[in-house]
């Protein structure tokens, strides 16, 4: 069992923290119950640090003069400078974060998919977009794990969410050392999960990590943080996952009788069609490293990206496997 540092995670106050939405409600949310013991939440309400009360009317994003502003329709009051004033001296104030989770919809806190509406009155929206304080968090921190709590109800959505975190974290603390070999065992206990991302990335990070040219260590670790990011843009497809299962049963393939191949073959099948979830080939694959004694596999972080006491079996659904849930 891989050991995980904690990750900082800047979340909205009102998923289950405190009762602060513009109503007074609080959010429920099983995700960011779960998440509180493998990770150091920051709570956060942009609303109220700028100066709202609990409850309050509510606020929208209007379109005025071809721009974007933060408006309460009660009282014509615009907050737009206010809420991007506190969004900059907040994110600028943060030491070290891993990532976010950020309420939908809202018009402060929302990444994504906020309604923009024409007028304050009441009117239907005429667009979307991300709310002011989720829009300075997509500005400054591009590369990091950002999500809202809807969106996490996903299955495919949460395991990225996560992967992506746990990873970041760990490479973090691995820039912090300014350890070259520690960089180099990172790029090698996370070469088939790099594989799964991009093949052109990995081959990157392997070269910026071998470092044959002998560039300064700030650089190296600056340069294997650019293709990182640009590895973790892209979302693995149940095919590049199985290409890297197959390439790990690969090392077994002499040990294994025909009829454990043919059942892990059908397996992969049934996860390709959306009726197994990538954990349960993955557990086949464990079963192999334990029996066979693989150390090198038994470290790869492809097998175990994040704590498994995170992983949910429950929610997992053909539903959700087989929609397009990313845009």
């Amino acid at each position: 069992m891989r050991k995980f540092s904690k990750p900082t995670v800047v979340v909205s106050k009102c998923i289950t923290f405190s009762p602060v939405r513009w109503d007074g409600t609080i959010i429920s949310s099983d995700f960011v119950e779960k998440l509180k013991p493998h990770v150091n939440f920051i709570p956060i309400c942009p609303e109220v640090e700028i100066g709202f009360s609990v409850p309050r009317k509510p606020i929208r994003i209007v379109l005025v003069n071809g721009e974007n502003r933060l408006m309460q329709p009660s009282t014509g009051l615009d907050f737009t400078e206010k809420m991007n004033g506190f969004a900059q001296s907040f994110l600028i104030s943060l030491k070290e974060v891993d990532g976010f989770i950020l309420k939908s919809g809202s018009p402060s806190s929302g990444f994504k998919n906020v309604k923009i509406y024409p007028k304050l009155e009441n009117s239907a929206s005429i667009g979307k977009g991300p709310g002011f304080f989720g829009k300075a968090v997509l500005e400054k921190f591009p590369c990091l794990a950002i999500e809202d709590e809807r969106r996490l109800l996903n299955p495919r959505i949460k395991e990225h969410f996560l992967t992506k975190l746990f990873t970041f974290t760990s490479f973090r603390e691995i820039k912090k050392s300014g350890k070259i070999r520690e960089l180099v065992q990172f790029q090698s206990q996370n070469k088939y999960l790099f594989t799964a991302h991009s093949q052109i990335e990995l081959r990157i990070m392997g070269k910026i990590a071998a470092n044959q040219e002998q560039k300064p260590t700030n650089e190296i670790f600056n340069s294997f943080e650019r293709s990182l990011c640009r590895a973790f843009a892209r979302i693995p497809t149940a095919g590049s996952n199985i290409n890297v299962m197959l390439k790990i049963m690969g090392y077994f393939s002499n040990q294994l009788s025909k009829e454990e191949k043919s059942f892990f073959i059908k397996s992969l099948e049934k996860y390709k069609e959306g009726r197994l979830p990538l954990s349960a080939n993955i557990n086949i694959l464990k079963s192999w490293i334990i029996r066979f004694k693989n150390d090198y596999l038994a470290n790869q972080t492809f097998l175990e990206p994040y704590p498994e006491e995170l992983g949910d079996l429950d929610s997992f659904s053909a539903e959700f496997m087989a929609k397009e849930y990313w845009k």
